[in-house]
């Protein structure tokens, strides 16, 4: 089993659509292909934490 990546853009979509309140987690994981909430969950607290830059850092390579 590999890892998924996901590009940026859809990185800052799930944050746009889970920061707008109109989705749950399970209707973004459906509309992205997200497999886990945790990784949501690690989205949006990059967001909160200003550390947006590792959005578009590669797996594994996060500074």
């Amino acid at each position: 089993m590999g890892k998924n990546v996901y590009s940026s853009e859809t990185k800052w979509a799930v944050v746009k659509d889970k920061m707008s309140g109109q989705f749950t987690n399970q209707e973004i994981m459906k509309n992205y292909g997200i497999k886990n909430v945790s990784q949501i969950k690690t989205w949006m607290k990059w967001y909160r934490e200003n550390q947006v830059n590792r959005f578009n850092q590669p797996i594994g390579k996060q500074i």
